[in-house]
């Protein structure tokens, strides 16, 4: 009995996280699961490879086929979601697994639908259905987003894209590169890791189409303009980039560097005829100032001496008026209150020395009529003999 109980847990234990991953709904829309549950994918889209799919961050993939009520054989689709590790990983997925004559929908911000296939970017998943006439089932798509809305995990998206040219670019081609495999089987030119992409650096390239002529615009953005500036001249030593090797046997780069940015062009056979291209690339780095700012401009010289007359004048003014104002205060108030507020001679103490024939009033001189009580005596002369002293 125990044994066999052991068997069961063996068996069923494992089959536990796999039953985990399912994330498609068992029906969205007018489609139901043709069969009973839906399996995991045993093995990628026969689209990528599994090198591919690894440098994108492929974490688990899932299938399911779905029919319409009734069995129509002619509404059956086939859906796929790739859980990518990230939504980076997801968009570069997405950009890989789009074709250019897909047109862009409104399901999500990144979707693209054809009349057989439809191409949806839900964060960090990829979903991708098959079958006819999905050009028309606009709400039974919305209805599989909405369901697997819950699984996705959300966080910002790359914006090299932006910085693409739009003159020339053939709709749809360009594609967001994470790994050497991935530029070497997109890029004419097996540039391999030059670039970095698997330390660091991101890339993206897009074909564009003008005078009759195919061209492939490569885009990598470094962390640093110091190693942009090395990888382009990495690139010169080992390919013939803008002419450095004349006589290599690989095709001609050309290459412009902008702060951190690099942009090759291949397909031209000549600067000249890569130059419109490149003229078109400028780095997303902008520096604004926003703070306001102080600018002293120095007036003539005639402007100053008048400002320094007119500053001058009214400081005058202004004094000849507060002292006016002050006087005719003191005088109205004397008139009204006399030794009321100024010349009140019980508070007044002054000090003469006597130089002038104006006899010494020794109460004036001591300040002592206040102090003075009846039957005490004042010497007349002491001011006098203190005035001697002070003159000898």
């Amino acid at each position: 009995m125990w044994r066999s109980l052991l068997l069961l847990i063996v068996l069923f234990v494992p089959a536990l996280p796999a039953k985990a991953q399912q994330i498609l709904p068992h029906s969205f829309g007018r489609w139901g699961a043709a069969a009973p549950g839906n399996a995991p994918a045993t093995a990628p889209s026969p689209e990528v490879s599994p090198a591919i799919l690894a440098e994108y961050g492929l974490v688990s993939s899932e299938s399911g086929s779905y029919a319409r009520a009734g069995g129509d054989a002619a509404g059956a689709v086939q859906a796929t979601v790739f859980r990518m590790k990230d939504p980076t990983g997801g968009y570069g997925l997405y950009s890989y697994l789009r074709a250019p004559g897909m047109a862009r929908s409104d399901l999500t911000e990144h979707a693209s639908v054809s009349r057989e296939r439809a191409l949806i970017l839900l964060g960090n998943l990829v979903i991708e259905v098959r079958g006819r006439d999905l050009s028309k089932a606009g709400p039974d798509l919305k209805s599989l987003v909405g369901a697997l809305q819950p699984h996705a995990q959300a966080g910002p998206l790359p914006t090299l894209w932006q910085l693409l040219p739009t003159k020339g670019l053939v709709e749809g081609t360009d594609r967001y590169v994470l790994g050497p495999q991935t530029l070497n089987q997109l890029f004419p030119v097996a540039l391999g890791d030059s670039l970095g992409v698997s330390t660091g650096a991101e890339a993206e390239l897009a074909r564009y189409r003008s005078g009759g002529r195919e061209t492939v615009l490569l885009l990598a953005d470094f962390p640093t303009p110091q190693l942009a500036k090395q990888g382009l001249a990495d690139l010169r030593k080992k390919f013939n980039v803008n002419g450095s090797k004349p006589d290599a046997a690989s095709p001609a780069l050309f290459a412009k560097r902008a702060l951190t940015l690099l942009a090759i062009v291949s397909g031209p056979s000549t600067q000249q005829e890569a130059a419109p291209l490149l003229d078109q690339v400028h780095s997303g780095t902008a520096l604004t100032w926003d703070e306001p700012t102080f600018q002293f401009k120095e007036p003539r010289i005639e402007v100053m001496i008048v400002g320094i007359i007119i500053g001058t004048g009214a400081i005058c003014v202004f004094a000849l008026v507060a002292g006016l104002a002050f006087g005719g205060l003191r005088l109205l108030v004397k008139r009204i209150l006399p030794n009321k507020v100024f010349d009140r001679g019980t508070h007044l103490q002054v000090l003469q020395l006597g130089l002038s024939s104006k006899p010494i009033n020794a109460e004036d001189f001591y300040g002592t009529a206040d102090m003075l009580t009846p039957g005490s005596k004042v010497d007349k002369d002491l001011p006098d003999r203190v005035a001697l002293r002070l003159f000898r």
